[in-house]
């Protein structure tokens, strides 16, 4: 299943939607232009390695020697510093690298789709906080089950996941025009909490059977399942004191300046002497 999009219109401009997926294409395209072999050592160096957060603090750096290419073209040699600030800055910086255009283009696809609505219900801050809290989240969740790895993880896949959580918790009975594929393609209508459910257990699935067998992870499964969870918790947390959904931007404003006329003195008994007589 393929979600193109849904029935769920917006009344805030998705602002920081938009930053993000700009901010996301440009580094992606940064990184295209330089060598193959520099590329894998950007990865390294900024993208999530587990094992450095389990040694961190070691004064070891972790050294990294493995060919590149099938057959091999060139030898990646980096050495990794476990002191705290390279180690969590990498928390954050791993969610804007991605493996290639196809892997960028399926995350803003789906926060495109899914993003605008929950920064139409959070407000733009608010929803910067959501999504990045979800996907340190997510990278965490990628960490305690596989403390000792040596591969980087990266991509905006766990912060996205979180999205996508937050959004099957707030509005599950939207619709949402997805592509499915049973033989030849067929659009339907669907619910987005089967959607978005379905994928999740996809996920589940997927990540207990690599678990399972010990196979290689080539996606990050627990990532995206860690950040959809962790969508399902913050969303209510952070939506707490939130204006109500389809609030018009606009009007919020306009109440917030609103302190109406100020009353005569005349009014002013007129008002009182009416709930002395309630009383």
């Amino acid at each position: 299943m393929f979600p193109l999009y849904d029935h769920n219109p917006h009344r805030r401009f998705p602002l920081m939607t938009i930053v993000l997926i700009v901010a996301n294409v440009w580094i992606t395209w940064q990184m295209a232009l330089v060598p193959p072999l520099r590329q894998a050592e950007l990865s390294f160096e900024w993208g999530f390695i587990p094992v450095r957060l389990t040694r961190i603090d070691n004064p070891q750096p972790l050294r990294i020697r493995q060919p590149l290419g099938n057959p091999p073209q060139a030898m990646l040699e980096v050495d990794l510093p476990h002191d705290s600030l390279s180690v969590y800055t990498t928390l954050l910086t791993t969610m804007f690298l991605h493996g290639g255009w196809f892997h960028l283009l399926t995350n803003m696809w789906m926060l495109w789709v899914f993003g605008n609505n929950i920064e139409d219900r959070l407000g733009h801050i608010v929803y910067v906080l959501f999504y990045l809290a979800g996907g340190l989240l997510a990278t965490l969740a990628h960490w305690a089950i596989d403390p000792e790895s040596q591969t980087p993880i990266i991509g905006a896949s766990g912060a996205v996941a979180a999205v996508l959580g937050g959004y099957a918790l707030t509005y599950p009975w939207v619709k949402v025009r997805t592509l499915v594929f049973v033989i030849i393609p067929l659009l339907f209508d669907l619910p987005a909490f089967i959607v978005l459910g379905a994928w999740m257990l996809m996920e589940t699935v997927a990540g207990v059977v690599e678990m399972q067998l010990g196979l290689p992870a080539s996606v990050a499964h627990w990532a995206h399942i860690g950040g959809f969870i962790a969508g399902l918790v913050l969303m209510p947390l952070m939506a707490l004191g939130r204006p109500p959904q389809g609030e018009d931007w606009n009007k919020e404003t306009q109440k917030l300046f609103e302190y109406g006329q100020p009353q005569t003195l005349a009014e002013r008994a007129e008002a009182f002497e009416t709930s002395t007589k309630k009383k």
